[in-house]
């Protein structure tokens, strides 16, 4: 196919996966009140209509922007926890490691900022974001220490609030960045977020 023939007559296999990226950009860009399923057609090169085709409302098109943007690098995330037999201390370091990853080179934050922002009016933001990426985040984080409790690893405690534990800094490091490094807050290197939590949580739970 020409490099210049428009993105409106390439095969409809590939259109919804254009739709899905220009949304994520869109609702990254303008939040998801504000975004307009005209700008997301003209940023993918479709018309209205078309889009129309593979999406039936702007909730639809935030749920596949979810299931195929953002929950996929959980994905990856899940299976080197689960591909891994390492004490639990070396996991910790990896799975928050590869969490500021994550939040530094993807569009990630940017979504977790319009469902904080938005999910009051649109609730529905709220569930799709809990039932694909917080639960499963946190499903992953409780496995692990329910399984380094059983090897007598990690002091007695209810897992899931040890996940939480886990997780709080990362989340507020990612905010940060999306929301007072824009205007003019003294940066945040999400990396080194992640190693030095990595041992001060790890100083707490460890037997």
């Amino acid at each position: 196919m020409d490099a210049g023939e428009p993105k409106w007559r390439r095969r409809k296999e590939a259109r919804p996966t254009e739709i899905i990226a220009a949304a994520l950009e869109v609702f990254s860009e303008k939040g998801f009140a504000a975004a307009r399923l005209d700008d997301i057609a003209a940023r993918a090169g479709v018309s209205k209509g078309a889009l129309y085709l593979y999406f039936e409302t702007k909730q639809d098109l935030f749920r596949a922007v979810v299931r195929d943007s953002v929950a996929p690098n959980l994905t990856a995330i899940e299976q080197a926890v689960s591909a891994v037999d390492l004490p639990f201390a070396q996991v910790v370091r990896m799975l928050l490691s590869r969490m500021a990853d994550v939040m530094m080179t993807t569009r990630l934050p940017s979504v977790a900022k319009v469902v904080i922002a938005e999910s009051r009016n649109f609730p529905d933001l709220a569930r799709i974001w809990h039932d694909d990426v917080v639960s499963r985040a946190l499903g992953v984080a409780t496995t692990l220490i329910e399984r380094a409790q059983a090897k007598g690893e990690v002091k007695p405690g209810e897992p899931r609030t040890y996940a939480f534990s886990l997780a709080g800094p990362m989340l507020m490091g990612a905010l940060w960045r999306e929301v007072f490094e824009p205007v003019g807050a003294r940066p945040v290197d999400l990396r080194e977020v992640a190693r030095q939590h990595a041992e001060t949580a790890l100083q707490g739970m460890l037997l």
